[in-house]
């Protein structure tokens, strides 16, 4: 699955994992004639099975305007299931929070894919690009920069040349350590535990997110499976030290977990395919840049699932890059230097910040059950519900389009 370029081991870029966020951005640039290296230790293959990773992302709307505009999103339609209704609660208090989708737009609020499928629609999509070569399974062993291009070597023994070096690998980045960039980082003490569950009745394309004192339940819609059974994803937020015995559970045990957490709603429900548990935290990069180096993704920030927006964020990072590169190379300026870089990280940090501070406002006021806390937290909720234009300014948050946003999460051409 490689495209060499025509400079042989020159590329204007060189990203470094490719998971979700790293293909993302090879192909935004590919697709603007941005010459680009992706190296990533798993082959594309497995990345795009189901059995390497059964988890679900949230799709803002401007996420998949995004991907409209790299040509991506027509290869994992099928798989989206809309979000048209948001509803929050508070545990089992009267008072809850409504989000129609209906309010500001006839699209959807956003969308629910498996990772699978997206990964397998990015690469669909790299393949069809000249631009953009693939090192996957490889590793890099070691990188330098100079004034006039970063070197990059391969554990395999190849080098190559770069004007950028973006690193995509992830909140353990090890070119992020490598770098000498500090994070901040700390923990919930919770632990998201994920799965699918399948159910009697359908969603209606309703995603309920429910606030229990040991962290949010999430009932997320996906689309029905081969055999016309409705789907939903759980993002079943619980303290860290409870989350092994769930797991330890069998079927129908954990089945009536799930069932005692979000209630009768849906009918009969019952737990379908794996589950996993991942801790949960709250991380932030000192810096989002280096001499002709650049962090996207969770290599630059990681927050609570509290709201579903942690890939939007990356895929927002993803988007401004592309787009700071693309124009400095219209105007036929080297891609790597400070000033472009400084652009980029002016833009993405303020948002990221913003966002980290919003989830993790909301995690810790809505994990616990103190009385006085959970009352004010209850009116707070039914006073939103009925404040419209505050309703409609979340709703746009939601999906992504509040903000000094990048062409391509507007749906503009890159």
């Amino acid at each position: 699955m490689n495209a060499q370029d025509a400079r042989g081991d020159q590329f204007d870029c060189c990203i470094v994992g490719g998971g979700m966020v790293g293909a993302s951005l090879a192909a935004a640039l590919g697709s603007a004639g941005i010459t680009v290296l992706l190296v990533d230790r798993t082959d594309p293959g497995v990345m795009a099975s189901a059995d390497h990773d059964s988890r679900t992302t949230a799709i803002a709307h401007g996420s998949k305007m995004a991907l409209d505009g790299i040509g991506a999103w027509a290869g994992m339609a099928n798989d989206a299931a809309p979000i048209l209704d948001i509803r929050i609660s508070d545990g089992d208090a009267p008072l809850f929070l409504h989000f129609d989708h209906a309010a500001v737009s006839d699209a959807p609020m956003g969308y629910i894919v498996e990772n699978y499928a997206i990964r397998r629609a990015l690469y669909d999509r790299i393949g069809t690009l000249g631009t953009v070569t693939v090192r996957a399974p490889a590793a890099v062993s070691s990188n330098e920069a100079d004034d006039g291009q970063v070197t990059v070597h391969l554990e395999s023994g190849e080098e190559v040349n770069a004007s950028l070096l973006v690193a995509a690998d992830g909140a353990k980045s090890p070119l992020r350590d490598q770098a000498g960039i500090r994070c901040t980082r700390w923990a919930y003490k919770q632990s998201a535990i994920i799965c699918n569950m399948i159910h009697e009745r359908p969603h209606r394309g309703i995603a309920h997110e429910r606030f229990l004192p040991s962290g949010p339940f999430a009932v997320l819609p996906l689309t029905d499976d081969g055999s016309g059974r409705h789907r939903s994803s759980i993002v079943w937020s619980e303290k860290e030290e409870l989350a092994p015995g769930f797991l330890r559970l069998d079927d129908e045990a954990f089945s009536a977990q799930l069932a005692a957490r979000f209630g009768p709603h849906y009918g009969e429900v019952a737990v379908a395919g794996n589950r996993a548990a991942y801790p949960l935290h709250l991380q932030h990069a000192s810096s989002y840049i280096a001499p002709r180096f650049a962090l996207v993704g969770d290599a630059a920030h990681v927050i609570h699932p509290i709201a579903g927006q942690g890939w939007n964020l990356g895929l927002r990072d993803v988007a401004a890059l592309a787009e700071v590169v693309v124009d400095a190379r219209r105007l036929g300026m080297d891609v790597g230097t400070e000033t472009v870089l400084a652009r980029f990280q002016r833009w993405r940090r303020f948002d990221n910040v913003l966002l980290a501070g919003m989830t993790d406002a909301l995690t810790r006021l809505f994990s616990n059950d103190i009385a006085p806390v959970r009352a004010a937290r209850d009116l707070g909720l039914g006073a939103v519900n009925n404040i419209r234009p505050l309703k409609r300014f979340f709703i746009r948050h939601a999906m992504g389009t509040v903000g000094e946003l990048p062409r391509l999460v507007k749906g503009e051409a890159l």
